[in-house]
């Protein structure tokens, strides 16, 4: 039997299609238009474990985000970006709620159960809803079709504590299993040798590196490793999941 539980904190995150909005993208390699459906503004969503839960980041989290920010380890967040102090905190969040309204990211902010301590945060992100045909299964779901995960980090207190395991594990469970996501993504700076073996563990195919893909915090060209996990290759890696939150 499973150790986690689920709940939202409004209703499920589907939304009529009346409320989507069309973007059309021409692919020169492609023989005809793909049509891309944005998704509405995301609705409230909680994702509870045994350790930690994942809560809506709200501005109310600013000053908690940055007293877990205040000893993150330098050394660990080299190549990713972590705001320091209140105002960083602050604009950090407004831009994560930018991209909640725009329908393209759900964050969240990690909280600690045992000790409701906020230890860090993440998102799904690069949220698309396909315009599938008329006729086809998926026309009449609002779900997302993929997503990424992405935007993590956390205070050292949380660090080898399981935390991070878990809220993988919730997101991807909540994806495949409520959503029925075809793919998720992730992506880690080239150089970030911890990130790519900590997303292998998941059960992450890599899929290969996008050269000079952005700025990084260090400022130079970002080479980023991208990684997936398909809806088939789910419940193979939520046993082995399961299997090592359970130690």
């Amino acid at each position: 039997m499973e150790m986690f539980s689920l709940s939202h904190s409004t209703k499920s995150l589907a939304f009529p299609r009346h409320h989507l909005q069309k973007k059309r993208h021409l692919f020169p390699l492609s023989p005809f238009p793909f049509t891309l459906v944005l998704m509405a503004p995301t609705e409230s969503l909680t994702l509870t474990g045994q350790i930690i839960r994942l809560e809506p980041l709200t501005l109310n989290h600013a000053e908690a985000l940055a007293a877990a920010s205040a000893s993150a380890d330098p050394a660990l967040y080299q190549w990713t970006y972590v705001p320091r102090g209140l105002d960083e905190a602050l604009d950090y969040i407004k831009t994560a709620l930018d991209w909640r309204d725009a329908g393209t990211a759900i964050p969240f902010a990690v909280v600690r159960i045992s000790d409701n301590t906020v230890i860090g945060t993440t998102r799904f992100w690069n949220i698309e809803r396909w315009d599938w045909p008329s006729g086809h299964p998926r026309r009449d779901s609002s779900y997302p079709d993929v997503a990424e995960i992405g935007w993590t980090w956390y205070a050292p207190s949380a660090v080898r504590t399981g935390a991070n395991a878990e809220a993988k594990f919730l997101m991807l469970r909540h994806a495949f299993e409520t959503w029925k996501s075809l793919r998720i993504s992730l992506q880690t700076d080239v150089r970030n040798l911890r990130s790519q073996a900590a997303i292998e563990r998941l059960g992450c195919k890599r899929e290969g590196v996008l050269r000079a893909q952005k700025l990084s915090p260090d400022f130079v060209a970002r080479d980023s490793v991208r990684y997936s996990m398909l809806a088939d290759e789910w419940p193979e890696a939520k046993q082995r999941l399961l299997q090592r939150l359970k130690t």
